[in-house]
């Protein structure tokens, strides 16, 4: 089945009150932000995408595929990317690759090193075809997950459910996830994941509260947030390697920071 588009009607909070976001439409290669504090209902929007919500679930709300309602598919629509996610097969990386792009009938003979080499873009410490999948880190791993999703999974939809501290480049994994034409949906609290997708929906009391579209003055903010990022990551870098924070570090980190840096 062809999905192009996927349309989530509203339901209601906790306390039985109509959302105010009518409906939250996704099209292919959307990248769309829950964002909210915990217990504001993100975990429960995204359960209902990947349930195919009919008015069944507390919600209320209704899932449609190309504007009609599927009570059920031959196959999975979704696919779930979490903090906590640990392979548990006693098999090699490259041995994994081959028998998910055999079962999903896919021959392309440079598929193993592809996804390696997507995976390695991702992650802080490189992985390889003879790597033991209990053996990877929790980065590791979610940065194969990813790159086995984006070239190798079929589900159209995918659901991130809170990688702040994931050990990988989160911004350069979702854009992935969507160039591959993939729909993205994530529950996050980091701001630069928030403002860096065109739209978001903010959740409040178990409801689709509020839907914002990015516009010019964020992505503008994006960029400073980015750079502060970057900064961040070359200093953790850096704090990993063994290496002790100097007077040419500190000096470093004024001259990014500007005024806006105080000891």
């Amino acid at each position: 089945m062809n999905i192009e588009e996927i349309k989530i009607i509203s339901g209601r909070d906790k306390h039985g009150n109509k959302e105010s976001v009518d409906e939250l439409v996704i099209k292919k290669g959307d990248v769309i932000i829950l964002a909210g504090p915990t217990g504001s209902g993100k975990s429960l929007l995204l359960s209902d995408l990947e349930q195919l919500a009919n008015g069944d679930s507390p919600s209320g709300r209704k899932v449609l595929i190309n504007g009609s309602e599927i009570d059920s598919l031959d196959m999975p629509i979704t696919a779930s990317l979490s903090q906590n996610m640990h392979f548990m097969m006693d098999l090699d990386v490259g041995s994994f690759i081959c028998l998910h792009a055999k079962s999903r009938g896919i021959k392309d003979t440079k598929i193993t090193q592809r996804v390696l080499d997507m995976a390695n873009s991702l992650a802080g410490e490189p992985l390889s075809a003879s790597s033991n999948l209990t053996s990877l880190s929790g980065g590791q791993s979610r940065a194969l997950m990813i790159a086995d999703t984006a070239l190798i999974s079929n589900a159209p939809i995918v659901l991130v459910d809170e990688i702040e501290n994931a050990g990988i480049n989160k911004t350069k994994g979702i854009e992935i996830l969507a160039s591959e034409g993939k729909m993205v949906l994530i529950a996050s609290h980091d701001p630069n994941l928030i403002i860096t997708a065109q739209k978001r929906v903010i959740m409040k009391n178990g409801s689709m509260s509020k839907l914002i579209i990015s516009d010019a003055i964020e992505r503008e903010h994006l960029n400073y947030f980015l750079k502060m990022d970057k900064i961040i990551e070359e200093f953790r870098e850096r704090l990993r390697n063994g290496n002790s924070l100097t007077e040419e570090t500190l000096e470093l980190l004024k001259e990014n920071m500007g005024e806006q840096y105080e000891k």
